[in-house]
């Protein structure tokens, strides 16, 4: 985590919102990714969303888990909660703390290893309990903090940092969340600040677990093997006195791409992904159509963006559970400890 504050010294012009808050207001520290993270643009459409959308940063609580992903709480919303959890062990959080406070507007930052593997359980009870939160994964194939290995979001054959080709198949969140009934699913790319900040203000005010995939290239892992600008070569063929290592400064992948149209983005390797936006016409709430055009598009080799999935219909986590409409975090003692007489009487209907 990085715990280097941004100068509060703002100038005086800056535009307000409707509660007088400017951008700097909805800031974190300084962030210690690799220069040109997709990671740090999503942050910063973070940051919009939540300006616009007028949000007292005090009213939210970030949580994480592990990965550079989850390092990005950090970087946004200085002023409102945190925590930083377990790997994989987000969602527990998010539940405990959407049951206690309700009044929260609630935030998981994770990424694809954090959510794919060792937190697919978790990840898909969340789905199921339909929590009350917007659920960021940002998705970039790798595992960034422990140099390059892939995630379970890697598609087949591509290639990793020293060349091997993946021969698994990936784990599709989007697929796994429609699959699930998950109630708001969409997917958004961190170059497209234009399409990605809508997505997240629908996310963030939607009532029950708002799903946003948001692919986030790794700027770190790009070198394969064979090229002779990669880590690997470089110290194959240099002679130095010293060993260090270095990651090079990239400029941010960015695009724009209209209604139901095909954008070709070229990453920093030179490898090239495909990103299809749903048309103007694509019905959302139509779940079958909704899980064909996510498997048509990957079939096509092509990544559906958009909003893909949403159900209005769908009970939050406290509907269900019947939960008094006070914030368990506001009850005094004597409501939430009624005595051994009220013990008794639940106990009861299970005798």
């Amino acid at each position: 985590m990085s715990y280097i504050k941004k100068p509060k010294i703002s100038h005086p012009g800056l535009p307000r919102n409707a509660i007088g808050l400017t951008l700097r207001d909805y800031e974190g520290s300084m962030s210690t990714l690799c220069a040109g993270c997709g990671h740090d643009s999503v942050s910063a459409a973070i940051i919009q969303a939540y300006f616009d959308l007028s949000i007292e940063p005090h009213r939210v609580a970030k949580i994480s888990g592990i990965g550079c992903s989850s390092k990005t709480p950090t970087y946004f919303l200085g002023g409102a909660h945190g925590f930083n959890s377990v790997h994989g062990r987000m969602p527990s959080i998010a539940t405990g703390a959407n049951a206690a406070n309700r009044e929260m507007q609630y935030i998981g930052v994770s990424g694809d290893g954090d959510s794919l593997s060792i937190g697919l359980g978790q990840f898909g009870h969340a789905i199921r309990r339909n929590i009350n939160m917007m659920y960021v994964i940002e998705n970039n194939g790798v595992y960034g903090l422990t140099k390059g290995q892939f995630s379970a979001s890697a598609d087949v054959g591509s290639t990793a940092k020293k060349g091997e080709a993946n021969p698994y198949q990936p784990i599709d969140p989007v697929s796994m969340a429609i699959s699930l009934g998950c109630s708001f699913v969409a997917r958004g790319f961190s170059g497209d600040k234009e399409h990605l900040v809508p997505l997240l203000k629908a996310a963030i005010t939607h009532p029950g677990f708002a799903l946003l995939d948001v692919i986030s290239p790794c700027v770190t892992f790009n070198d394969h093997e064979g090229s002779t600008k990669s880590y690997e070569f470089m110290r194959e063929n240099e002679r130095a006195t010293v060993y260090a290592d270095f990651i090079p400064n990239h400029e941010e992948i960015t695009a724009s791409s209209e209604p139901g149209g095909l954008e070709t983005i070229t990453m920093h390797d030179g490898s090239r992904i495909r990103l299809r936006r749903v048309a103007q016409d694509y019905d959302p709430g139509n779940r079958a159509q909704a899980f064909s055009h996510v498997e048509e598009c990957s079939r096509a080799g092509e990544i559906a963006t958009g909003l893909l999935y949403l159900d209005t219909g769908v009970a939050e986590m406290h509907e269900l559970a019947g939960t008094t409409e006070d914030s368990l975090s506001s009850l005094d003692y004597s409501r939430l400890n009624p005595g051994n007489e009220a013990l008794a009487k639940l106990q009861q209907r299970w005798r």
